[in-house]
């Protein structure tokens, strides 16, 4: 009977270890702690175990690429663990260090450091050292002008993203398009100009540049052609000519809070309002409706609607189109760049060369980058 029961204690000890490691998830730092999923199916992947970093859990897209993709690795029977770096390089680096030394297989990095090949390489090298693919997604790895730098140099690496100047031109154009078409409705003050403010997330991040950039450039090139005149910065002491997240976070509240401190000094009373809002993401965007809303604006029909831009098209933004609080936005598709890093995660699983089955998608011809793989935006101003 002794020898019974000890089998049985034996036996449940087990099922609990098993159990336990296959729900562990690390977040804000190296540990282990709850508040995300992992997975250890069997079958054929069951000999991948993929560490997948992202730079900050709270970013709205983020979140969404998250969701997207621990079901697809899921579905693949792929085993992994998801890090969030909490905005913090030198934390991700301590978890990709951590994750390493732990036995992972696979390292599939979103930097905290966007656009630092010095931060990518050390990222790389490590990968290299221990013998692991990294794929790289979303947060650009090398400068502009250094193409190849970091994804040119070593075997077994590659990167899922976007071409970043794409969104900025898109956002431009359609922005253009929408005044040319609502000039007069727009321009509240009646002065024959549109006056603008622009919300950038991080002045570091190669996406935020081209973003506010192209984002007025390709605007004014529509309006000129149109026989109307460039757009006009709200705030002529500011010469930078955008409010910028000073956390880099390219969050709601910064917005927000900028837009409250706007709406305070510019108004239709005093003849200067805000005629356009431009931001690099759908968060900030969020950020200053809830202001123009608390003064009065964008409520629906009946009251004034200031048109707002944004990029991701999250589905907070996308409801806040139906309701017409919002005037557009441009579509990162969350959802195709999870599929193409699962399809690479797939890859190493089943032993085939990484970029097998990727013909089909935009490669960074201009470098000659076939391991850069774009996930094209799209144009959303309703379903």
């Amino acid at each position: 009977m002794k020898k019974v029961l000890a089998f049985v204690l034996a036996a449940l000890m087990v099922f609990s270890l098993v159990a336990c490691g296959s729900n562990s998830t690390a977040t804000g730092s190296s540990s282990a702690a709850a508040g995300g999923s992992s997975a250890a199916p069997a079958g054929d992947a069951s000999g991948v175990k993929a560490a997948v970093f992202y730079y900050n859990y709270s970013d709205t897209y983020i979140s969404s690429v998250r969701t997207a993709l621990d079901g697809k690795l899921e579905a693949a029977g792929i085993e992994y663990t998801d890090f969030d770096g909490n905005n913090n390089q030198t934390t991700q680096n301590e978890q990709i260090d951590t994750a390493l030394s732990s036995g992972y297989n696979l390292l599939i990095v979103n930097m905290v450091t966007s656009g630092s090949s010095d931060t990518a390489t050390a990222i790389a090298d490590k990968a290299k050292a221990a013998g692991v693919p990294v794929i790289f997604f979303n947060r650009a790895v090398e400068e502009d002008g250094n193409e190849g730098a970091v994804l040119g140099a070593y075997d077994n690496i590659a990167f899922v993203g976007t071409d970043a100047p794409e969104a900025g031109h898109m956002q431009g154009k359609m922005i253009g398009n929408y005044l040319v078409e609502n000039y007069d409705a727009v321009d509240l003050n009646k002065d024959g100009t549109i006056q603008y403010a622009m919300f950038m997330g991080d002045a570091s991040n190669v996406e935020a540049i081209y973003r506010t950039q192209y984002g007025v450039e390709d605007c004014d090139a529509v309006l000129t052609e149109a026989g109307k005149p460039a757009l006009e910065y709200f705030d002529s002491a500011n010469t930078n000519k955008y409010q910028l997240d000073m956390n880099g976070a390219w969050s709601a509240q910064a917005a927000q809070e900028y837009m409250q401190t706007n709406l305070s000094q510019y108004s239709e009373a005093n003849g200067n309002m805000i005629e356009l809002i431009i931001c690099n993401n759908d968060n900030m965007a969020e950020g200053c409706i809830a202001a123009l809303q608390a003064a009065g604006y964008n409520n629906g029909e009946g009251t004034t609607t200031i048109p707002v831009f944004g990029v991701d098209a999250t589905d907070s933004a996308k409801a806040l189109i139906a309701a017409g609080s919002m005037t557009g936005t441009i579509k990162q598709d969350a959802d195709g760049m999870a599929e193409c890093i699962a399809l690479l995660a797939g890859n190493v699983a089943s032993g085939s060369d990484l970029l097998a089955g990727t013909d089909s998608y935009t490669k960074d011809e201009a470098n000659s980058l076939d391991n850069k793989i774009f996930i094209p935006y799209q144009e959303y101003t309703g379903e």
